[in-house]
């Protein structure tokens, strides 16, 4: 027997090594036919273990934790007559699962989501592919837009996505001999408009879509940034409130008010549209330190901060922010900073994209710029058309999963939810499908923008695995794109997410809690038990 074993290791050692002479073959070899807009511009075979390391504009990776797989880079032609093009990742894993994921990108883009290609779709079994979008850039950056680039921002809008898939699609047959069986698209943010859009104008591309927080209705989204900045700006105002006051002022009295509606006063609101916050109880006395309270500007600051926005004919404009996402406040939006990341974004656009002025700024925005935003971001960027009949029915009968932070500081949960409730809208006034059997919703309670936060932050969203927040598990239960595999391959619909949160967010730390993040309009409810374990919550 000793002997036997002694024999068969290195047999099994050198089975390794052929393999993965093949493999490097195939790779290094890989040459992709009969696309005439795409061409292969690098191919490298990483073995199980090596060091993946990987940068661009938009995000970088640098891992040894990964399984062997192909990385090919593609140059895609979107538009040959401005010679425009895009730089598209496909990453093809050894051990493949059968399935094709398409991976969005935030903000302005810029480069792909190499950390979703390695945590997400290489280490998962997934052949993956994201782009740049058509231009190099980080993800606060709108310069590449100007002057009057309209062929760059298409790309921007949809084409490089689109055309991206449909190359990726090819390499993946050529590649493994075989079409995938099944499409997905993962994306928050930006990437959660990416998806929309790809839905609404190509819905034959995905079989399933998981998107958060998106930036569908972008030119409403900008609007909010700029009218949530001027209500606090300048930062010598008395109206402007410092970082110390959102998070060691404002939060904890929001937590007084409405930490326990949902049955447990454990830091995280389940469901702040419960919460009527008051944020009168904080008005400052006569000669009280004013670190600790707040004047009467910055009230009626906070009022206007979390109420939505409507013209004068009651025409939804956009969501104000819900109570509970105060300490994230000022990275997105509140910082004494020159340009806080939703500032930087908003104000680019404006300049490059809708203006096509570079000298505009925050003082120049009212009610005009909303409509010019509307009349330039409406027909390409924009992915807010509550009709999804085409992907919804028969026999495409594409499935949506949505899901959004109810902390959100950057795009307002309200925008979701109002999307949501208009596709239902739509939907059942125009005899569509049922929303339950194609569209379901998941706010996230103590969620901010697309990660971070109080709650049970970590499902496998988008980039959540790579910027530490994994899934507890790659099943239906606990991570979100399983769940959407679940429902489109057995028809098993996801009612509840089960989210995790990691001490001090911190996976190393070990779990601190879980809670089902519960299918929109219900909320988890405290039954009883263990306030730390998903079991004793109730979605009602």
């Amino acid at each position: 027997m000793l002997y036997k074993l002694w024999t068969a290791f290195p047999a099994l050692a050198l089975m390794v090594v052929f393999a993965n002479a093949a493999a490097i073959d195939s790779c290094s070899s890989f040459k992709l036919s009969n696309v005439s807009n795409t061409v292969v511009a690098g191919r490298t075979f990483y073995k199980a273990g090596d060091n993946v390391t990987v940068v661009n504009e938009y995000q970088s990776v640098s891992t040894n934790d990964l399984p062997a797989f192909c990385r090919i880079e593609l140059t895609i032609t979107t538009n040959s007559t401005a010679n425009s093009s895009a730089h598209t990742e496909v990453w093809l894993p050894d051990d493949w699962n059968g399935r094709f994921v398409a991976l969005g990108t935030g903000g302005f883009s810029g480069g792909a989501a190499v950390l979703d290609l390695a945590f997400t779709a290489a280490k998962q079994g997934y052949a993956g592919m994201s782009t740049d979008t058509g231009h190099q850039a980080n993800a606060g950056d709108g310069s590449w837009a100007g002057p009057h680039n309209d062929n760059a921002i298409v790309d921007y809008a949809w084409r490089a996505t689109h055309l991206s898939v449909l190359s990726a699609k090819e390499v993946i047959k050529q590649y493994y001999g075989k079409e995938q069986k099944k499409s997905y698209f993962l994306g928050c943010s930006g990437g959660g408009r990416q998806g929309f859009k790809e839905v609404q104008d190509f819905p034959d591309d995905f079989d399933g879509v998981v998107i958060g927080s998106p930036a569908n209705s972008l030119d409403h989204i900008l609007a909010s940034v700029a009218h949530s900045a001027l209500l606090t700006l300048p930062v010598n105002s008395s109206r402007f409130i410092d970082e110390d006051i959102w998070t060691n002022v404002i939060h904890p009295e929001v937590l007084k008010q409405c930490d326990a509606l949902d049955g447990v006063a454990d830091g995280i609101l389940g469901d702040p549209r419960r919460c009527s916050f008051r944020p009168e109880t904080l008005t400052c006395l006569p000669n009280q330190n004013t670190s600790t309270c707040l004047s009467l500007d910055q009230i009626d600051t906070l009022h206007k901060l979390y109420t939505d926005y409507y013209e004068t004919n009651q025409t939804y404009i956009f969501g104000g922010y819900y109570p509970g996402g105060e300490v994230g406040m000022p990275t997105y939006l509140f910082s004494s900073q020159p340009m806080p990341l939703a500032i930087k974004i908003a104000v680019d656009a404006y300049r490059y994209i809708v203006t096509n002025d570079t000298t505009w700024d925050l003082d120049r925005f009212d009610f005009s710029a909303v409509r010019q935003a509307e009349s330039v971001l409406s027909a390409q960027t924009n992915a807010n058309s509550p009709n999804l009949t085409a992907f919804a029915s028969a026999p495409h009968s594409g499935k949506i999963i949505h899901y959004v932070g109810w902390a959100e500081n950057f795009i307002s949960a309200g925008g979701s939810v109002h999307y949501y409730e208009t596709v239902h809208s739509w939907m059942k006034s125009h005899g569509g499908a049922d929303m339950d059997t194609f569209y379901r919703l998941f706010p996230v309670p103590g969620m901010e923008h697309c990660m971070g936060g109080f709650g049970p932050i970590s499902f496998g969203g988008s980039s959540q695995a790579g910027s530490g927040y994994p899934a507890l598990k790659n099943d239906p239960e606990h991570d979100i794109l399983a769940a959407m595999v679940h429902w489109v391959e057995n028809d098993v619909a996801p009612e509840t997410i089960i989210g995790t949160a990691y001490k001090n967010n911190t996976v190393a730390e070990g779990v601190a809690f879980t809670r089902p993040i519960c299918k929109y309009p219900a909320t988890a409810i405290y039954q009883g038990g263990d306030v730390n374990s998903a079991t004793s919550f109730k979605c009602v």
